[in-house]
């Protein structure tokens, strides 16, 4: 990660506060980038192996001259006390609409593969025919639809049995077997659940 400025004095900050309540962009430009360490340090907190730091300081940064522009020396002491509030939630926004992002999810996006090898997709598992399913994507132009019927029509059971048996959201596929290890429940009975589910998918879409 790159090395930034340090931190401006108290006195430095309230200079530069007042040169850029008179307009002064030099001032702002200043007072961004010798806070852009609080950016460094707020990133850190969110580190992860599929996240990437320069994204998220990007991410940041335009938190940082948020504050920057918007902030007011009468309600707060320190402009870093009212940045990392802004840094902060700038990067909790960006993480909500990526994890949103990762959830939508194409009708015809492939889920895994039956015994043979063959692809499995959506619309196989709601067993919708070819033709019903490509009417449903044009008059669907929000095809998150598929995980809003998931979400509404299943029970907590059913979402589980199914998201482990078809790896949805991004998990591992399970065997009905399996399944039942893991719920301690008997084979038929996953069986059961599956079919009734996928009924209630079906169902749900058909009606939407």
């Amino acid at each position: 990660m790159k090395t930034f400025l340090k931190p401006l004095k108290a006195s430095e900050e309230r200079m530069y506060l007042e040169e850029l309540k008179n307009g002064s962009n030099d001032a702002r430009q200043v007072l961004i980038e010798r806070n852009l360490r609080l950016v460094a340090h707020i990133v850190k907190k969110y580190s992860q192996p599929e996240l990437d730091a320069e994204d998220l300081i990007s991410i940041g940064t335009i938190g940082l001259i948020k504050a920057v522009d918007s902030f007011n020396a009468d309600k707060s002491s320190r402009i870093s006390t009212y940045a990392a509030k802004c840094i902060d939630n700038e990067i909790l926004m960006y993480l909500r609409a990526e994890k949103k992002r990762s959830r939508d999810v194409s009708l015809f996006e492939s889920i895994g593969t039956d015994k043979e090898g063959n692809n499995i997709t959506l619309v196989d598992v709601i067993e919708c025919d070819e033709e019903s399913a490509v009417d449903m994507v044009s008059l669907k132009s929000d095809i998150q639809n598929v995980y809003t019927a998931f979400d509404k029509a299943l029970n907590e059971r059913e979402k589980k049995v199914i998201a482990l048996r078809y790896g949805l959201f991004g998990s591992q596929e399970f065997t009905q077997r399996e399944i039942g290890s893991r719920l301690n429940i008997s084979r038929s009975y996953v069986s059961r659940i599956e079919k009734s589910a996928l009924e209630k998918l079906k169902n749900a879409m058909e009606n939407m």
